[in-house]
């Protein structure tokens, strides 16, 4: 049975569902930015996104297209944090009791804010538990409905809402970078490239430690690896979705990687410089092009997706501090 993959048109019906429930979030720039690197950069600020992240799209749009049977059974996911926030967030918004798999390191603030949205959090350690077998057994128990963190149609469509808004908003880009964890982000934004700015470089980017995008988009299928250790928590995946890397594979130029300081001093950058609060995984591809990770010629017109701000404060002054 061959996989039907996500198009924009799921783009462009993600965009229906979520007006007037998602924020549509500014674009911001940067003079200083800009002659750092000799382009013209368009910040997508998703860390001002409700709960603080892009994950609010996908796991909206995904819950607003269950049928009524399946909103009754509840739903069940498995998240380091933003994809955790999103569904809680978007159940309570619903009425759809949402149960969440966090692993037991997850950072402090995104598993509060989970549990604050009324979620139900359940912990597993991600170094000797995987969390999907974690979600089916208890998915046989209780028999609510799993809406993985990306490899899913109407999460991805969601996801590629917040690149569509960037280009309706700024216009035709030479280059879009997008973090990278399971590829929900990219794939959807690679579709809205695609179909809105056809000549647009799109370039996906990870932490160094978790390179598995990178690996798999170059031997051409997907690459498993251990559990990484960065403090990019929110790309820490062992893996692609197949849909993910179905469209990934069609639609995007290359993966890129950055590295734990790198990230840091983009991190200390976005708050000293442009007043914002941007997590680790959130300036993944702000760091690719501000440390040289991909070259782009001057005057180059660069989109880039800052994809989320829940970062712990003790944790954000720790890495400030230490830059």
């Amino acid at each position: 049975m061959s996989l039907v993959l996500p198009t924009y048109d799921d783009v462009a019906r993600a965009a229906a569902t979520l007006k007037g429930v998602a924020h549509r979030t500014p674009v911001m720039t940067s003079d200083t930015a800009d002659r750092l690197t000799g382009a013209k950069l368009f910040f997508k600020c998703e860390n001002l996104q409700r709960m603080g992240a892009f994950k609010f799209r996908g796991g909206y749009n995904a819950i607003a297209n269950l049928s009524p049977e399946q909103r009754r059974a509840g739903v069940l996911t498995y998240s380091s944090g933003n994809h955790a926030q999103a569904i809680a967030l978007a159940g309570r918004l619903l009425g759809v009791a949402t149960t969440i798999i966090m692993p037991h390191d997850a950072p402090v603030a995104k598993k509060a804010a989970t549990e604050g949205y009324g979620a139900t959090v359940v912990s597993y350690d991600r170094y000797q538990e995987d969390r999907e077998d974690v979600a089916r057994a208890l998915q046989q128990k209780t028999g609510m409905v799993i809406i993985p963190p990306y490899d899913h149609l109407h999460v991805i469509a969601g996801q590629g809402t917040a690149a569509k808004e960037l280009f309706e908003d700024v216009g035709e880009l030479d280059y879009l970078l997008v973090c990278l964890g399971g590829g929900g982000l990219l794939a959807g934004s690679a579709l809205s490239a695609a179909a809105l700015s056809p000549k647009c470089k799109v370039y996906g980017v990870e932490p160094e430690a978790g390179n598995d995008g990178q690996q798999s988009f170059r031997k051409g299928e997907v690459v498993r690896i251990e559990p990484p250790r960065s403090i990019a928590d929110g790309a820490l995946t062992l893996y692609l979705g197949k849909l993910t890397f179905g469209v990934i594979q069609q639609k995007v130029t290359d993966i890129l990687t950055v590295t734990d300081p790198q990230l840091v001093d983009t991190m200390k950058f976005f708050g000293e410089r442009m007043k914002i609060i941007v997590e680790p995984t959130g300036c993944l591809a702000a760091a690719a092009v501000m440390h040289g990770a991909l070259a782009v010629p001057p005057g180059a017109r660069v989109g880039v997706i800052l994809s989320g701000g829940n970062v712990d404060l003790k944790s954000y002054a720790s890495f400030i501090t230490q830059a």
